[in-house]
């Protein structure tokens, strides 16, 4: 039986495969916006399991500290460790802005934590951890860093001495690590010029420089001066505890907002990445129907180049089914040739994105079928105008 698909690979095999290439670059895309999103997925997951906390403890009425910005005083975790089935609480702040290195400037999380408590770094991979309670930062490889690297965080210098790896934000952004103590001053402390401003301004308010009120101005001056806020209390719940118990006890009494790690991977994923799903999701199915009308495209400008031979199969009494059956096998060929490219393109690039792209088996596997069914649906067309060709075109020529 002739085989239209092995008949193109013979005598045109040129134009088939890179055919199969283009729509291969094509299916690779859409893997790859599949794996952005899966990756985005992860990226939030990686957050919350570096974080080693059973509970995220933050402002009132927000949903801090990854989607809304939250301040809570840094002495609040003493009255949460106080607390039926607290294991463990400590403080921590989350700042995201450009670290610079020299001549370069890199965005990432500045992540202010207590050593040996939730927040820190879970691994390194080089250098040491933290040992100073000022001026020394471990940073994960993503950000470019090494070990020794001199970084400029606000108005000071650290020095990195540990790199971590996997240690990102919900937004990707690679992770910084320094003392909290730093890390209160680089996000809530003004500048020194404002500083100077704002006594100044407090020397000329007449109801905070009183001349029967000695030390008044300077104790207001120094309360200015130091910052006692964080963004979040990480909890680690004691075993045979529920978390969501102990939350329930910070909202109540403690006038505070509790998420366990089901609410957090909740806010992460369905509300702070939402609307990127849905953009994604709205590429990949303008992705699918362009494949779709290339593979009908192709499919049906190879079968219109072969009237005469299709003529002649109907002169023989070949059966429609038969017809249709070898253009069906030709556009999965071009699917089947068209996925592999695509899948080892996706492969090859993936590395290459700024964000981290997730190829996972699954979405290979569905990515299969659909390109499958995306080529069977484009053939109907080409299968159509095959089966009007009139068997005297053989004939006539």
């Amino acid at each position: 039986m002739i085989s239209l698909a092995g008949r193109d690979i013979l005598h045109a095999w040129g134009k088939f495969a890179l055919t199969g290439l283009g729509l291969g670059l094509l299916i690779g895309v859409t893997l790859s916006m599949a794996g952005i999103y899966r990756g985005m997925v992860d990226d939030a997951k990686a957050l919350l399991d570096n974080s080693g906390a059973d509970l995220w403890v933050v402002q009132k009425d927000t949903q801090g500290p990854y989607a809304e910005s939250s301040s809570i005083r840094d002495d609040v975790y003493r009255e949460i460790l106080g607390l039926p089935g607290v294991a463990q609480a400590a403080n921590v702040t989350y700042l995201t802005m450009q670290v610079r290195a020299g001549d370069t400037d890199v965005r990432a999380m500045v992540v202010g934590f207590e050593p040996g408590a939730p927040g820190e770094p879970g691994y390194l991979i080089a250098g040491r951890r933290i040992t100073r309670s000022h001026y020394e930062a471990v940073a994960d490889v993503k950000t470019g860093f090494s070990v020794g690297d001199r970084l400029r965080i606000r108005r000071h210098d650290y020095t990195v001495v540990g790199l971590t790896r996997r240690m990102v934000s919900s937004g990707g952004d690679p992770m910084i690590f320094i003392p909290l103590k730093d890390a209160q001053e680089a996000q809530f402390l003004k500048d020194n010029d404002a500083i100077v401003n704002e006594r100044t301004r407090t020397a000329l308010y007449p109801g905070l420089n009183r001349p029967g009120v000695p030390g008044l101005l300077e104790a207001i001056n120094a309360s200015q001066s130091n910052n006692h806020n964080v963004n979040a209390v990480l909890v680690q719940v004691a075993e045979a505890h529920s978390g969501e118990a102990v939350a329930q006890t910070i909202r109540r009494w403690k006038h505070l907002q509790a998420y366990t790690r089901a609410q957090m991977h909740d806010i992460l994923v369905v509300k702070l990445i939402a609307n990127s799903a849905r953009q994604i999701a709205m590429f990949l199915v303008i992705l699918t129907i362009v494949s779709a009308a290339i593979v009908a495209f192709i499919i049906y400008t190879m079968t219109l180049g072969k009237i005469r031979e299709i003529a002649v199969l109907k002169l023989i009494g070949t059966r429609n089914r038969t017809i249709a059956s070898m253009i069906l096998q030709q556009a999965l060929g071009l699917g089947v040739i068209g996925f592999f490219v695509g899948e080892i393109a996706a492969t090859a690039w993936a590395p290459l994105f700024p964000k981290y792209v997730l190829l996972e088996t699954g979405d290979a596997v569905r990515g299969f079928v659909i390109a499958m069914l995306v080529c069977a649906l484009a053939s109907t067309l080409a299968i159509r105008a095959a089966l009007k060709i009139d068997p005297a075109t053989a004939i006539g020529g």
